[in-house]
């Protein structure tokens, strides 16, 4: 693959779904100097956090990670993302996933499939809304999946000061991987991704995709969660190592990431996590991810070793990263780790 420089990596870190402590903790990851703060879809809206975000910071880039695509439709999120943009200054960037065929179906009651064209459409979409609005250009968009082909004057919005809203879209496999590296302009990496994924499919994908659209490395930033397993001493190290080893049990339970472990020749490992998550046997399954899979897929040092092991695993193939760091460990711990990141 062409060896393009990847520029300083970018610190993100995750604000909570509940609306009443958002304004503190976004407030705090600005003052640690954090570049990004995200949220996720998972029992909340995610946009609205963003909102509350927005209005008590003014600096850091305010991202959802994931909101769900196929639960809504171009035009409702073209509306929102357009005013997050607006209203935070340009700091807004849109995250967008597909989630799986049961939630879709069951849980949203929406369509599903073809995900990869689904989603190449929706962002597709997504851009001829926001031209219609910033260029006043005629709305006519037609797909396999979406239309639309109405935009009247009551109906857009006041115009942007500033760019339009960047769109990152969430990727495992190679297909969807490529897609983003034609028309997005970031890929969110899964958290359940671990280095060999991450060099031997993952960039090789994006890299694909890039090449058939004509563009750089540099036009696609990768962002990564990582999972951090460190302490003090040896009772912490423990501590944080059990709470990831479930963590890594339930994704590594999940169909969906398969390609993930037999990349490794983990498959078999695959079939009892899934097998003991329909038991509900969680504590066993994380007792089934030995210290090789644990390594494979976090980043395991104690705390003054932490900085130079989560550097080392994303030079070179990471633009911004997302460490999970023990929800116990003290921030002046956790400012120490950043300050030697960024450093280091």
């Amino acid at each position: 693959m062409p060896a393009e420089a990847v520029a300083a990596i970018k610190l993100d870190g995750g604000i909570p779904l509940e609306l009443a402590r958002v304004p503190r903790v976004a407030r705090e990851l600005e003052r640690q100097r954090y570049d990004g703060c995200w949220t996720g879809e998972i029992n909340h809206d995610p946009f609205l956090p963003m909102l509350l975000a927005a209005e008590h910071t003014s600096t850091i880039e305010l991202g959802t990670s994931i909101a769900v695509a196929f639960a809504r439709n171009p035009m409702t999120v073209a509306n929102v993302a357009w005013d997050l943009q607006a209203y935070s200054g340009g700091r807004f960037i849109l995250g967008l996933g597909t989630q799986v065929k049961a939630h879709i179906e069951k849980r949203f009651s929406m369509p599903w499939g073809r995900p990869v064209p689904r989603m190449r459409e929706f962002v597709s979409a997504l851009r001829a809304i926001w031209d219609c609005w910033r260029d006043g250009t005629r709305l006519s968009f037609e797909g396999d999946f979406y239309t639309h082909r109405l935009m009247t004057p009551m109906f857009t919005p006041e115009p942007l000061t500033c760019a339009l809203p960047k769109v990152f879209v969430a990727a495992v496999g190679e297909a969807m991987t490529e897609m983003c590296g034609e028309v997005a302009d970031g890929v969110i990496a899964h958290a359940f991704t671990t280095q060999r994924y991450l060099d031997q499919v993952t960039l090789p994908a994006l890299h694909r995709g890039l090449r058939r659209a004509g563009r750089r490395r540099a036009d696609v930033a990768v962002t990564c969660p990582v999972f951090i397993v460190t302490g003090r001493n040896e009772a912490e190290m423990a501590t944080s190592a059990a709470a990831i080893r479930k963590q890594i049990a339930f994704y590594g339970s999940t169909p969906s990431y398969l390609k993930v472990l037999d990349l490794h020749g983990w498959g078999d490992l695959h079939t009892e996590l899934h097998r003991l998550s329909r038991q509900g046997e969680w504590d066993a399954m994380g007792a089934l991810i030995d210290d090789e899979v644990l390594e494979a897929f976090a980043v395991v040092a104690p705390v003054d070793e932490v900085a130079a092991a989560l550097r080392a695993r994303c030079a070179g193939s990471v633009d911004r990263v997302l460490p999970g760091f023990p929800t116990d460990l003290p921030p002046d711990l956790v400012a120490g780790i950043l300050e030697g990141f960024r450093h280091g």
